[in-house]
């Protein structure tokens, strides 16, 4: 298996069905109001309905409580669960005992990373650097190869100032089981570049992976 893709930050149920046609492994979308790429659940459920079960639908969630969480979930038909801030072993495992996937976000590099992946384990963590006002990356650029000590051991997502023209680079130097992108794939925040989805897409599926993959989504 190659590098799995997951486009986050998804707000439109065309973009969502055109991801899917280019056979896109994962599809994130945001619950947390303040970000420009937020959809509601009634919203985010159409989205997810019109992307098809082929594709694994992840919520994305900021300090959110697991009850919260599972709500939307269960009425968005979410398959997974992209967790951002500080969340107990307790929150991780409740989340898997109802059947779902679980991501944790890490801003980490290095040994401290690879630290992180211990104590995850067996969630995996989706890894970037980047600072500014939103979690995430911020379309932040970062040494991906801070990454690559988990590479093999761990399953992990790398993302942060990924775009078609680099997402090549970022491969190679980390070399993860899945990538994800999100402002890297815009025409302006919230609305995605369906050209530049299509040349991302392309980009990863010609990378040739000469090391184990782990699916993700």
């Amino acid at each position: 298996m190659g590098v799995q893709i997951k486009i986050c930050g998804i707000t439109e149920k065309d973009h969502a069905a055109s991801c899917a046609q280019l056979g896109v492994d994962a599809v994130g979308l945001v619950f947390y109001p303040p970000s420009p790429r937020y959809v509601t659940a009634s919203r985010a459920r159409g989205i997810v309905t019109a992307m098809g079960s082929h594709v694994c639908a992840v919520g994305v969630f900021v300090n959110a409580s697991v009850d919260d969480i599972l709500d939307v979930v269960t009425h968005c038909g979410l398959q997974a669960v992209q967790l951002h801030g500080r969340q107990n072993r307790q929150s991780l495992d409740t989340l898997r005992a109802a059947g779902v996937g679980v991501i944790q976000h890490v801003n980490a590099s290095g040994q401290a990373l690879a630290q992180a992946a211990v104590d995850l384990h067996p969630t995996p963590a989706l890894v970037e650097c980047g600072k500014g006002k939103l979690p995430g990356g911020n379309a932040a650029q970062w040494d991906w190869s801070g990454a690559r000590i988990l590479s093999g051991r761990y399953p992990f997502v790398v993302a942060g100032g990924l775009t078609p023209d680099n997402v090549a680079q970022a491969i190679g130097l980390s070399k993860p089981d899945a990538v994800d992108v999100s402002s890297g794939v815009e025409q302006r925040p919230g609305v995605k570049d369906m050209q530049r989805i299509y040349a991302f897409v392309h980009a990863v599926r010609n990378i040739p992976i000469e090391w184990k993959t782990t699916p993700i989504f």
